[in-house]
């Protein structure tokens, strides 16, 4: 199952978020409340998602040490799509 979430995660991870959501309880776990994944889906999906996954398959019940760079590195994806967003609507815009 783990292997079927980590394909589908690099086609979209906010449907793996949902699936994580509705099937197991691995965001209730890493997160105190709901509202954190919840903006999370909508705005870093891919932080949210490592995040997640790290607290629950990483060393212990939390995030610590070189985990931290993956879930850097996630974040900085998620700050890249919206900056090609941004750089694609100028394009548009223009002509």
């Amino acid at each position: 199952m783990g292997c079927l979430l980590a394909l589908l995660a690099l086609i979209s991870p906010r449907l793996v978020l949902f699936l994580l959501w509705i099937f197991s309880n691995v965001l209730s776990r890493a997160f105190d409340s709901w509202i954190v994944p919840l903006l999370g889906f909508f705005l870093l999906p891919w932080t949210t998602l490592s995040y997640a996954a790290f607290w629950d398959w990483g060393s212990g019940h939390h995030v610590t040490g070189f985990e931290w760079f993956f879930i850097i590195l996630a974040f900085l994806i998620d700050l890249s799509s919206y900056a090609q967003g941004g750089r694609v609507q100028y394009a548009r815009a223009e002509g």
